[in-house]
């Protein structure tokens, strides 16, 4: 695909995720096979993609590239596959939470079986290996194989960080910590979602020569900012706008942030309520009881805690941003986007 570098300089973040989201959806329909079985298996794995989201992943991948001087065109078949194997994790998270909704409509698995959904995450896994393996041509034997391992690595951590939220959830653990939650976020969210993109980007923009790892901590808090956010809107937001069910963290009995600090500073009582719904199967627990520990959350300045620790992690972002990039790269137009996301993650409603 002939892809040309669009003008950014006068964009807003949200413009700018919209241009980038539009190649990388128009790329991904383009690798997804056509032919059959398509009622078992290429239809489903289309669905996700067709629904397109917000496009934060592959267009961190996009900007950084373009900010250390690359091209989309040399970008593009790693952003792609950032985006396809986003779309296979969540197919998979879905299954692992229960979940009912994803991006406002059924998941997968609610309307076609957890098999055939399972298969369908497996297929988009291996159509977004080869576009990485499409980074031989694009980018040379030496350049490919380094962004290969990135990707080897970004899975890697991403699975460690999901089987430590689902260790928790199973084993109930309930002695946690805010560092615990930023540990686990930094495996499941953070990498994945913040600093394998940006990491990728840099890579090819610089064809190797800049450092990596000043990249991580502006990564960790961008991530942290966005999940910290995303749990909030999990309990507050409004369903139609944030298209997965609203309290479906607590009904799964995730440890996020907040009921960390309600677990921490609620009194003997209302404590032992918390306990007593987190030790049971999650088939027992009832909307009516979720929405009774969010009161308690709310009683207890859970929320508002969580608020200001999002709005520190975002100025700790913002503090290592020109460290990550350098005043070269930080004055471009997508090193402009990229600062702009830090405010982004934390007023997003979806």
């Amino acid at each position: 695909m002939n892809v040309a570098n669009p003008d950014t300089s006068r964009s807003s973040v949200g413009e700018t995720l919209l241009t980038y989201g539009a190649l990388v959806q128009r790329a991904m329909q383009e690798s997804l096979p056509q032919h059959e079985p398509r009622a078992w298996l290429y239809d489903l794995v289309s669905a996700y993609p067709a629904r397109a989201g917000k496009a934060i992943r592959p267009s961190l991948c996009l900007a950084s590239c373009r900010a250390f001087g690359g091209s989309i065109a040399e970008a593009l078949p790693s952003a792609t596959a950032i985006e396809l194997m986003h779309n296979a994790f969540l197919i998979h998270d879905d299954i692992e939470d229960e979940s009912e909704l994803r991006r406002g409509r059924a998941t997968l698995h609610s309307a076609h079986g957890p098999a055939l959904a399972l298969n369908a995450g497996d297929a988009l896994f291996a159509i977004a290996q080869r576009c990485v393996h499409a980074n031989l041509d694009v980018l040379g034997p030496r350049l490919a194989r380094r962004v290969a391992h990135e990707f080897v690595v970004m899975v890697q951590h991403a699975t460690e960080g999901q089987a430590t939220e689902l260790g928790w959830i199973r084993d109930n653990i309930l002695d946690l910590t805010p560092d615990d939650y930023l540990d686990m976020v930094m495996r499941k969210t953070c990498w994945y979602t913040t600093v394998h993109p940006i990491r990728v980007g840099a890579l090819i923009g610089s064809w190797g020569s800049v450092s990596l790892e000043p990249l991580v901590r502006f990564g960790f808090h961008l991530g942290a900012a966005f999940q910290i956010q995303d749990d909030l809107l999990n309990l507050c937001g409004d369903e139609e706008c944030y298209g997965k069910e609203i309290l479906g963290d607590l009904l799964e009995g995730k440890r996020t942030l907040m009921l960390i600090h309600v677990l921490q500073t609620a009194g003997s009582a209302d404590r032992a309520d918390v306990v007593a719904y987190l030790g049971r199967a999650r088939s027992s627990r009832s909307l009516p009881e979720a929405q009774q520990i969010r009161d308690l959350m709310v009683a207890a300045g859970s929320i508002e805690f969580a608020r200001a620790f999002a709005r520190g992690i975002a100025y700790e972002a913002e503090a290592s941003f020109e460290r990550a990039f350098g005043a070269r790269a930080a004055a471009t137009p997508d090193g402009e986007f990229l600062r702009g996301l830090i405010h982004y993650m934390l007023d997003r409603t979806s």
